[in-house]
């Protein structure tokens, strides 16, 4: 029995327990007892995630996802409910710095190329290349000529990516303006999140039209037929993490754990890039500016 068959038949038998288990609970609706049985409902798709990584290594394929939105859009939380049980030997988590001093002066796509993955192996990137049409242009991090080169380049930079056999996933996790400063004020008072708030965090409501537009310019011109972006709403981050699970799975032809499972995503948390520039375009036309 190989390790990912002694892994998935762990999380098997562990998911079976946790049924056991929660039948135990006292009957109740408090908080703790509702983010347990949450989180139990996400083990049959973790484990397909197993049956998926397996799929990958015995076929060679290389896999791509991206995590990119706002700050405190819950990128961070679904990434760890994502690799919880995956193979750690198949999989790596890439969350780059600020460039050195070196990598200014490289094509500015190369210190990306670098962390691509092998055969047989997944890289989730926490923040992406998209930094360069996301954070950097508001922030000024970047010139508007570096912005308007990687515009024009990174089209074709995906466009190559997937044609030499790289499945490519891109989500956008969208959080209202209401919920970022409601997380954000949780992580000032909150010990053990105080970590995550940055001075870039501060700023992110004020800046929060600069965002949204530079959100719009990206959608329009990067939501492509060969590398298209998903959106995930992500105010509930159960229903997000859920639905950016389904998302994962349904981009891999590998063969079902439990094909009696939904992997239909919900189409009030799941949107195509072109819907949301529809809906971004009517906000627009009714409101005078971009809402979303």
């Amino acid at each position: 029995m190989t390790e990912t068959e002694l892994t998935l038949e762990t999380l098997l038998k562990e998911n079976e327990q946790l049924k056991l288990d929660n039948v135990a609970l006292k009957k109740g609706n408090s908080k703790a007892v509702k983010k347990y049985k949450l989180e139990q409902s996400l083990k049959p798709y973790q484990a397909e995630l197993i049956k998926m990584q397996k799929y990958l290594e015995e076929t060679g394929k290389r896999m791509v996802i991206l995590f990119e939105g706002r700050d405190a859009s819950g990128k961070g939380g679904t990434i760890r409910r994502v690799t919880r049980y995956m193979n750690e030997k198949h999989y790596r988590i890439v969350a780059l710095g600020k460039p050195t001093e070196e990598q200014k002066t490289q094509w500015f796509f190369q210190k990306y190329i670098n962390h691509l993955p092998a055969g047989g192996e997944v890289v989730l990137f926490d923040r992406s290349w998209y930094n360069r049409s996301m954070v950097e242009p508001v922030f000024g991090f970047c010139t508007e000529q570096e912005y308007k080169n990687f515009m024009k380049g990174v089209i074709g930079y995906e466009k190559d990516l997937v044609r030499q056999g790289t499945i490519l996933v891109k989500l956008y996790f969208s959080v209202t303006r209401e919920e970022q400063a409601r997380r954000f004020n949780r992580r000032k008072t909150d010990p053990l999140r105080q970590w995550k708030l940055s001075e870039v965090d501060v700023q992110a409501q004020e800046r929060w039209d600069d965002f949204t537009n530079v959100k719009y310019e990206m959608l329009k011109k990067t939501h492509t037929a060969p590398a298209p972006w998903t959106i995930i709403r992500s105010n509930d981050k159960y229903l997000a993490r859920l639905n950016a699970m389904k998302t994962i799975l349904n981009s891999v032809p590998y063969e079902r754990l439990d094909a009696n499972l939904d992997f239909v995503p919900d189409s009030n948390v799941v949107y195509s890039g072109a819907h949301e520039i529809e809906i971004m375009e009517a906000q627009r036309l009714r409101e005078g500016k971009f809402i979303t």
